[in-house]
Parts: structure tokens; sequence; C-alpha cells
């Protein structure tokens, strides 16, 4: 059965929402309602579903196009599509994407097909006809690729580049962690990464390090951050509200309702999503520090 949680997080109240523009944040009923967030939402035929998985999206969407990327001319990277809907509201947008996901048989493996939460082309990749057709094919192109060694032709093409709850299933902590620094070698100078994740949302202790889905807690992002700092990154201050909103202390439980479902119980940990946006800089950067 689903439960409200009264559990006092433990940064709760260490900063505000700004609504002016989008920051590195966590996933939030206050914020996925917002004007700004539903518009989005509505494109994708989401319009009020408490979804951490439309938040994903949107928040995704509303990075990209509050910084300039979601226009033509603007190429973009997408990793572990699966069946996501991005791909194609970006190419309405008139952007060129290539869209990546793992191989069919390895994504067998790990038990992907089972849940359509893989692409093996990229029809896939337009279900729900938020692209014309025409428009679709000539701008979105799919390829396989492993997030654990990205393709060496990848690097320095991209204006921008995305995953959406992606790199917690690459089998640690610090594959997740090794996955976003080096896809920022697939970025042109000035170019941007946005990407999202599983969040443990109760502890800052225990976790899941290894396995099929890990679990980032706030000093693994922490510690994210400073790394993609110290190789001269620019990232977007970190929003930890975790909401103050009835659905903010919300537990989906298992088997999941998926509605509302912005916080649920995985294991033993409550989890939700959360996102990060980083900006390459300008300036060429000759040597990445060794990961």
């Amino acid at each position: 059965m689903n439960y409200y949680l009264s559990v006092q997080m433990f940064y709760s109240d260490e900063s505000q929402l700004k609504e002016e523009i989008v920051r590195s944040q966590l996933c939030t009923q206050e914020k996925l309602a917002s004007e700004q967030f539903q518009k989005w939402a509505a494109i994708f035929g989401e319009s009020g579903h408490m979804h951490r998985k439309v938040w994903e999206w949107v928040f995704i969407c509303e990075s990209l196009d509050s910084l300039g990327f979601l226009k033509p001319g603007m190429a973009g990277l997408g990793f572990a599509v699966g069946t996501e809907p991005l791909a194609s509201v970006f190419a309405s947008k008139g952007t060129k994407i290539l869209a990546t996901d793992l191989d069919t048989k390895s994504a067998q493996e790990k038990g992907w097909l089972k849940n359509n939460e893989h692409a093996a082309n990229k029809a896939a990749l337009n279900q729900r006809g938020l692209c014309p057709a025409e428009k679709f094919n000539s701008l979105v192109n799919f390829q396989f690729a492993n997030m654990n060694s990205i393709p060496p032709e990848f690097e320095g093409h991209f204006d921008f580049t995305w995953s959406s709850c992606a790199f917690e299933h690459l089998g640690s902590l610090e594959h997740g962690i090794d996955f976003v620094c080096n896809a920022m070698k697939v970025l042109k100078p000035g170019g941007v990464a946005v990407h999202t994740t599983e969040f443990n949302a109760c502890s800052n202790d225990e976790t899941i390090e290894t396995g099929d889905t890990v679990l980032y807690r706030k000093k693994d992002i922490e510690q994210l951050v400073s790394k993609l700092r110290n190789q001269g990154h620019i990232v977007e201050d970190m929003d930890w509200n975790y909401g103050t909103h009835p659905l903010d202390y919300f537990a989906d439980m298992p088997p999941y309702k998926h509605n509302p479902h912005l916080k649920l119980r995985f294991g033993d940990f409550l989890i939700t999503s959360i996102g990060i946006i980083i900006k390459r800089p300008q300036v060429k950067i000759l040597d990445y520090p060794d990961l």
C-alpha cells in the first residue's frame, strides 16, 4: 500500500526554487506542475501526469531550450534513448539528432526488451508522432553505442548531449561518473550536457553501489560535480530542494501505480530523479585529467 512519508530529509531546506532559470535539481511537484514545465508536458501528451519520468523529459527539454540549443543548425547526441520521445521533439524543433542505444543482444541480456525500454531502430523514437515523419527521417539517425565505451568518432561533433535515467545502469557508481565525464568529450566547445539519474532520497550513507541499478547519494553527485569542475567544465549549481508539496512526501510502492510517481520505494530505499546541467567552456580543453 502507498503511504505518506513523515521523515525529515537531510537537504530539505538548503535552497529555493528559482523559476527564471533551469538549474541542476531534484524532481519536485512544484517544478513539474509549473507553467514552464507543463508546456513541455503537453507536447508529450502528459499534462498533469505527476510522474518523475515526465519530469526528466521536461527537465532535459527546458534546460536545452532555455540555453538556446533546440533550434535549426544544432546537433545533439542521445545516449540509451530507449523509446523515449525526446529525439522526435528535438527534431521537431529543427535540430539534427544522433540517437544511440545498447546493441539488441546486450539489451536483451539485461532485460530491457521486456519492458519496451530499448530502441532497435529509429522508428521506435517517433512512436508518439511528435515530429512529421519526413522531417524526422531527415534529421534523426540511430546507431548502437555502449556508454561504457563511447565511440571515439563522436568526439567534438555535437552541440549538446543528453541521457534520461541511464547512467545508473552501467554497473557501478564509478562507471556512471566516468560516463558523464567522458561524454563531455563529444561536445564542441560551448556545448552542453543534460543528464538525469536515480537519486537516493533517504540516505547519504547506505545505498546500492554496484549492480544493474545503482543509486546516487548527495555525496556521489557532489563528487561528480567536483570531478567535472576539475576538468574545467561549468556545472549549474544544484538546487537540493526536496519539495514542500504533498506529492513530494508520497511514495509509490511496488507494484507501482505510476500516478503519482515522483518518489518511490526501490528495495530498502526511497528514490527520485535528479538532473544535472554541464557546460563545456568555449575555450578548447586540451587535456582531460585521468579518470
